[in-house]
């Protein structure tokens, strides 16, 4: 029941007490927007990690040649190991449990020119595959396709970096760009909402890159192997000793040796990154609870010195007839009272602390960090209730103090 009088009396407490009431609740509204604004930067962290490895398939693996770091057979160590052409046909032949492979050529630094306006950007000559492994988003046009591979076509598929750079609002589908002095035709356009670096690289045929720009090498920078997202640990392991085995056979040199070639489990890689922002936001909360208990012990305290200043005022209440009951539910009311107010300023400015700054923080590995309002209104409702307990204790104590004791505290 709404007690009209018994809200005056509290708030004419809280006024008369200012700084008392303004430091207790800022502890408070400091610790929520602290947690709140804690919590959204864990949720940035965490979206940026994902979108760099979301930007391929997360059931692949990435497969890079290195150097020996083992003598092995009598051959030396530091050995420039190589992945060519037919490691990608033995693959793609005799990889049973695999949905796709690809190969990529990377190019670093091409001169590209259309009508005037040229930059330099990157080239990679890849398989058909590879837009389904790496989640490329085709915008118009399409991609690399296995006519282009059969019939050694000069096509290519541009990133949206290019497009906005080099044609200027024109149509890119149908014309010529050149690279490196050489006329290749536009067949497509892609973009790349979780990395924009991608969006700077031309996609060209294979062996079309690897003839024009690799001077007939058959060289392969890189193998990307998809494989069934339904697979157990057990089965991509196997898949992965099975590839680690071939390839240590036919290039010569010791499967122990992690040098000689890199595979990348991405799957397993984006599991031991997500377990340690797990770590960290466990860590957040911490601090973040820490911080609200801080305010909430400052709320006791407060609690327990209203109690002491009103002592004589109770003594006089319960004389005239006040319940205990009535005592506790007036401390009570007014614990819960600065608590809530407090709460929710914190959590308003917590919530607009984040909306503001997240709007202009665009990193690849930091991004669109956003609050969970319902842990938000989860969290308000512990503080409200860590309150509540805050204030029943100071509370209990002024419901036991005898009318006679109470008149006679100065």
């Amino acid at each position: 029941m709404f007690d009209l009088d018994k809200w005056q009396e509290i708030m004419s407490t809280l006024r008369k007490n200012k700084l008392r009431t303004f430091l207790t609740g800022f502890s408070v509204a400091w610790g929520i927007m602290m947690l709140i604004i804690l919590l959204a930067a864990g949720q940035g962290l965490r979206n940026g990690i994902s979108s760099q490895f979301l930007n391929g398939a997360t059931n692949s693996f990435s497969i890079r040649s290195g150097n020996t770091s083992l003598p092995y057979k009598g051959l030396n160590s530091n050995r420039q190991i190589r992945l060519m052409n037919s490691d990608y046909d033995y693959f793609s032949r005799n990889l049973k449990d695999i949905e796709s492979i690809a190969g990529r050529f990377n190019i670093w630094s091409s001169t590209m020119e259309f009508r005037g306006e040229q930059a330099n950007y990157r080239v990679r000559a890849v398989h058909p595959h590879h837009a389904g492994i790496t989640l490329t988003q085709i915008s118009s046009g399409r991609f690399i396709n296995e006519s282009d591979i059969v019939q050694k076509r000069k096509v290519v598929c541009l990133g949206k970096t290019i497009i906005d750079e080099l044609y200027k609002g024109q149509d890119p589908i149908g014309t010529f760009i050149s690279i490196q002095g050489i006329s290749f035709l536009v067949v497509g356009t892609y973009f790349d909402e979780s990395n924009q670096q991608e969006e700077r690289y031309g996609y060209v045929p294979i062996n079309v890159g690897q003839q024009v720009f690799g001077r007939g090498f058959e060289r392969i920078s890189q193998l990307l192997v998809a494989y069934d997202q339904d697979f157990s640990d057990e089965q991509v392991s196997n898949l992965e000793h099975e590839i680690r085995t071939h390839l240590a056979e036919t290039k010569i040199y010791d499967i122990n040796d992690s040098r000689a070639m890199f595979v990348r489990n991405i799957r397993e890689d984006m599991q031991r990154v997500l377990s340690v922002i797990d770590g960290v936001e466990a860590f957040i909360w911490l601090i973040g609870i820490f911080t609200i208990i801080a305010g909430i012990v400052g709320v006791a305290n407060i609690m327990m010195v209203v109690v002491k200043e009103r002592t004589q005022e109770i003594g006089v209440r319960k004389a005239l007839g006040a319940t205990p009951n009535s005592i506790i539910g007036l401390v009570l009311q007014e614990s819960i009272t600065i608590t809530l107010l407090a709460g929710y300023i914190g959590l308003l400015l917590g919530v607009g602390i984040v909306e503001l700054a997240g709007s202009n923080i665009n990193s690849d590995f930091f991004r669109q960090p956003e609050v969970d309002f319902q842990i938000a209104l989860i969290t308000l409702l512990v503080l409200v209730v860590a309150g509540a307990l805050a204030g029943f204790f100071p509370a209990r104590k002024a419901a036991k103090i005898k009318p006679i004791e109470a008149l006679r505290d100065e």
